[in-house]
């Protein structure tokens, strides 16, 4: 076993993580550093750092990195409209390599030689954050405790914190969620219970951050964004930051019902995963985003990107976000943005986004005389489709006559 003296633990204060504290303090016989990220979870930090501290760690960092994780990660992926398998808007794969990237400053801040994390070796998280870790600090080291303990059910973690009394808190008089949650300012996700059979419907009381769409109400809200170079810079024409763009947009889309998913995935290390997932404001940023694009992307550019989204959703998705692929295609991307400015109005209706308009004083590609259906004064020539089809067509009368 390697020999470190200090070790950055990515630490929330919960069970997991306290007991990896202390089981890292006594296997590597090592100081702890630990690392809390506000990510917008919705949670008090301040008991993480007492906690960590009634445990004997001296040096505790905890960051509100809200309007950089919104700024820096979420939306430079919405700027490809980036979805996985279809449905997934990727709210915990997103938030990773900001907190690799922390806990390598972290690291580079304190002389750690190791970084640790409270993955388990069955999901995707485990890859996301060493893939992270490592694309910034080669020769770091990194400890997975759930891929070297003997610690393999929740029973054993609590008999771990009685007999080196690790106080563990108890919500709602002992009772715990049966699934297991992350959240941040872009999703809420829910795994394990009931959920692991994918013919089981989710339970109501699950949701937490959106009504349902039947107890929404029943007349509809109207919300406009303001884009500038691709990302939504206003709503409804009062500026704002980017965290609390999406802050705005959490609030108005759940209390309509918006942004519920419920798939079942192909995780990175293999298996099939059924999850649950509340993204609000990030499905209005999706629909928003491509109707912006729509008046104001080339037709071949928009393309382009619809096809390469797929493979960026993936890097994303399987933790290559500091991969040299996803710098290049970053930029491909960011320089699509550059005319992608104006104003998008959505109607929020019982779990439905719908586009009621869109329009840039700039930077439309849109012309009214072109696409008219009544007179266009010579704006198109129409006998020029004509020639147009032939030329099309050539190749396909060819192989007809061959019979293929």
């Amino acid at each position: 076993m390697a020999d470190f003296d200090k070790v950055v633990l990515s630490y929330s204060g919960g069970l997991d993580t306290s007991v990896i504290l202390k089981w890292l303090q006594e296997t590597y016989d090592c100081e702890v550093v630990t690392y809390t990220a506000d990510l917008g979870q919705g949670e008090e930090l301040e008991p993480a750092r007492v906690k960590a501290a009634s445990m004997g760690v001296k040096e505790i960092y905890i960051d509100d990195v809200r309007e950089e994780f919104v700024r820096d990660f979420v939306f430079p992926m919405f700027r490809c409209n980036t979805i996985y398998e279809g449905e997934y808007l990727l709210g915990t794969s997103i938030a990773r390599p900001l907190i690799a990237k922390r806990l390598v400053d972290i690291a580079n801040e304190t002389g750690a030689q190791a970084v640790a994390h409270g993955a388990t070796g069955k999901g995707n998280d485990q890859v996301r954050f060493e893939l992270g870790v490592y694309g910034l600090k080669p020769d770091v080291h990194v400890i997975a405790p759930w891929r070297e303990w003997d610690l393999n059910s929740r029973e054993s973690l609590m008999e771990f914190c009685e007999l080196h009394q690790i106080k563990v808190d108890q919500k709602h008089e002992g009772e715990k969620s049966p699934y297991s949650m992350d959240a941040n300012l872009l999703h809420i996700s829910y795994e394990g219970g009931i959920l692991e059979d994918p013919a089981a419907e989710p339970e109501e009381p699950m949701w937490l951050w959106t009504v349902s769409p039947e107890e929404a109400p029943d007349t509809p809200t109207y919300v406009e964004l303001t884009y500038r170079q691709g990302d939504v810079v206003a709503i409804d024409g009062t500026e704002m930051s980017p965290a609390t763009v999406l802050t705005k947009l959490n609030e108005v889309a759940g209390a309509n019902g918006i942004g519920r998913v419920d798939i079942v995935e192909n995780r990175y290390v293999g298996m099939k995963a059924r999850g649950c997932y509340e993204t609000p404001g990030g499905t209005i940023l999706l629909k928003g985003h491509r109707a912006i694009e729509s008046i104001t992307l080339d037709r071949e550019l928009a393309h382009l990107k619809d096809e390469l989204m797929p493979r960026y959703a993936s890097l994303i998705y399987n933790g290559y976000w500091w991969s040299p692929e996803r710098s290049a295609l970053q930029a491909l991307i960011d320089e699509s943005q550059r005319n992608v400015n104006g104003k998008v109005r959505l109607k929020l209706y019982k779990g439905n986004v719908t586009v009621v308009g869109r329009e840039s004083a700039t930077d439309s590609l849109y012309d009214a005389d072109i696409v008219t259906f009544e007179d266009d004064a010579g704006a198109y020539d129409q006998t020029d489709a004509g020639g147009f089809i032939k030329l099309n067509a050539l190749r396909l009368k060819l192989a007809a006559k061959l019979g293929r």
